[in-house]
């Protein structure tokens, strides 16, 4: 039986009120352009309830349904409810690896999976709950591999683009290389209050969570426990605390919350005993677009607008 892990998509249980962390960066902005370049197919984007972000899908022409863009999930999913109303084909019963949990679950086959204008044939997907899911289906990396996929905070809007086509750096202040894992893309030179560790993009995910090896090593004070829900339904307590900083290349966010918990995904990916940070949504939106290179292996970040006027005006000042 194959293991499929989905690092992506744990939930909140209770609600938890934090601060946004600040953002400090040290690279002069450049001029964003709008998106829609040539070779980019640009779709709109809905918020579900979590602050992740879906789009629309059709399979074999019926839908369309609500997917998921999820950079922390192995494979695109689908949930039960689209399974009976399709009758898809079965491959067979996998592991799931989630955050909180390893499960049996069945395989289906999707033939044609249309997003926008690009259709995937022949995906293996796992067939989920859709209350643990949070929307009918998840777009993993099986779909998402050779494509550059930006997220547009300002105008709700994801842009797609083919590996051959033309994919501007320009008006992204920080650009990040990485390593590929298991089809995920790595950031391995980050620096969490000192300690260096591996960051993950994850955008199916609403918070930002570390293992205990990150928690041992910055010292973490608790400062509150939490519950998350994994995508096969399974629950986890957390212990919810903030690191002073968070330093990715020129970036540096202060006062960050971090969930800690012993993840079996983070085992997955080889790093259960090396310090790794899981990066959601909550965090991301804090950058006005972010966008994910997988052929390049690289991730590009687009400041807030405010923190480029801030920076303008410190510069302005000195000279």
């Amino acid at each position: 039986m194959s293991n499929i892990w989905i690092a992506g998509a744990p939930a909140l249980a209770m609600a938890i009120t934090v601060a946004q962390p600040v953002v400090d960066q040290k690279v002069v902005p450049s001029i964003a352009p709008t998106i829609g370049e040539a070779g980019t197919e640009v779709i709109d984007l809905e918020e579900e309830r979590n602050e992740r972000m879906t789009i629309p899908v059709t399979i074999d022409g019926a839908g369309p349904y609500n997917f998921m863009i999820d950079t922390g999930s192995q494979a695109t999913v689908v949930t039960h409810e689209i399974n009976n109303s399709l009758g898809l084909e079965s491959l067979g019963m996998a592991t799931l690896v989630g955050m909180a949990s390893r499960r049996s679950v069945e395989l289906v086959e999707l033939d044609n999976l249309e997003v926008g204008e690009r259709t995937f044939h022949n995906l293996a997907a796992p067939v989920l709950e859709r209350r643990h899911v949070g929307a009918d289906g998840i777009i993993g990396l099986d779909s998402l591999q050779d494509l550059r996929v930006m997220i547009d905070f300002r105008n709700d809007t994801i842009a797609v683009a083919d590996v051959e086509s033309d994919f501007s750096r320009k008006g992204f202040e920080i650009v990040v290389r990485a390593r590929h894992k298991l089809g995920q893309l790595l950031i391995t030179d980050a620096v969490i209050e000192g300690v260096r560790a591996t960051v993950i993009i994850d955008t199916g995910a609403q918070t930002s969570l570390g293992n205990f090896a990150l928690r041992d090593r910055i010292r973490a004070k608790r400062a509150q426990d939490i519950t998350t829900t994994d995508v096969n339904g399974v629950s986890m307590i957390g212990q919810l605390s903030y690191a002073r900083t968070v330093t990715i290349q020129n970036i540096t966010m202060r006062d960050v919350p971090i969930a800690y918990a012993d993840a079996p995904a983070f085992e997955a990916l080889g790093l259960k005993d090396k310090p790794v940070l899981s990066i959601g949504m909550q965090h991301l939106r804090m950058f006005d677009r972010v966008a994910i290179d997988f052929s390049k292996q690289r991730i590009l970040f687009d400041l807030p607008r405010d923190v480029e006027r801030k920076f303008r005006k410190r510069h302005a000042t000195r000279l």
